[in-house]
């Protein structure tokens, strides 16, 4: 063999022998799959478990933060994600909470919390609920999120806390509708007052305000018939031409 050809595969050879030696390692270090690295998250991860249960929720999200960054491929790395969120939820910080659980649904969509996830995303939304008198956005996207879960996991135990408050967004919404409709009305305008009215009828008949809607359905009527009496009576005695 070539003197020069042995040195060759003499000194692949020892590279080959020396990645063996140290590459698992190497690679075990690059990816934070180390036993030191997984002893750190742990440590950190307990930390935040801990702030989170004294109900110092800004500290926890920062040492959960810590394990999504340092340690991305720990065994922590998706319940630091998660419990990120729920920390958020907790400092009422609702928004990010929000962002946080959509993120996470994303990321492990097969993952065994999904129902929790999606009911939390509900929850985010059904805790900015404002009152009657205003829009109800955040009322739509909670509704929304807990049909969700209801859909798919409908035997799960978070389906049927969604159960319950889904009605309560609805009795949101319907009382929503009423409150705008007879704003309408005490406006005159009469005709989207009695869209508001018929609205609710078709939409949310079991909520409480059908008897209202009802009553206020008439009272659109009765309005209109004036008006379209009244003009009546214009028409008899103003030129023909006025009205073309």
């Amino acid at each position: 063999m070539n003197p020069r050809s042995l040195l060759l595969r003499t000194g692949l050879a020892a590279i080959v022998l020396l990645f063996l030696l140290t590459g698992c390692s190497y690679i075990e270090n690059f990816i934070g799959g180390g036993e030191e690295e997984e002893t750190d998250a742990g440590e950190i991860m307990a930390a935040g478990m801990e702030e989170m249960g004294a109900g110092r929720y800004n500290l926890a999200v920062e040492s959960f933060q810590k394990v999504k960054d340092r340690f991305p491929y720990s065994k922590y790395a998706v319940l630091a994600e998660l419990k990120m969120a729920d920390a958020l939820y907790l400092q009422e910080e609702y928004e990010a909470a929000y962002a946080a659980y959509d993120e996470f649904e994303k990321l492990h969509p097969k993952h065994k919390d999904i129902p929790y996830v999606i009911y939390q995303k509900g929850m985010s939304n059904f805790s900015q609920i404002k009152s009657k008198d205003r829009e109800q956005v955040h009322t739509f996207k909670a509704k929304e999120e807990f049909e969700r879960v209801i859909k798919r996991f409908p035997r799960d135990e978070y389906a049927n806390k969604a159960r319950k408050n889904l009605r309560e967004c609805l009795i949101y919404l319907a009382e929503y509708e009423l409150f705008v409709g007879n704003f309408y009305y005490k406006q005159g305008k009469y005709r989207a007052a009695l869209g508001r009215y018929t609205y609710i009828i078709n939409n949310y008949p079991d909520m409480g305000q059908y008897q209202d809607a009802m009553e206020g359905i008439t009272r659109c009527k009765e309005k209109l018939a004036q008006v379209t009496a009244q003009e009546g009576t214009w028409r008899t005695y103003w030129p023909f031409s006025i009205w073309k």
